[in-house]
């Protein structure tokens, strides 16, 4: 069987820890932001982790 090639668009928008959990952006913080109140604002700027069968998924498509 050949080898798995890794999904480039997922592997530039989702990085690998060191302890193998999967961090990610939340979406729709490039713009608008005015409309959002400050709370939002401030949980959309902070990373975040994949879990459970997204995780899964996701590295499957990393090859990881």
């Amino acid at each position: 069987m050949p080898k798995l090639k890794t999904h480039k668009g997922l592997a530039k928008r989702i990085k690998v820890t060191a302890s193998g959990k999967l961090k990610h952006r939340h979406p729709g913080g490039s713009h608008l932001m005015s409309s959002k109140s400050g709370k939002r604002c401030r949980h959309i700027g902070r990373p975040a982790t994949l879990t459970g069968i997204m995780a899964k998924r996701m590295k499957t498509k990393l090859c990881v």
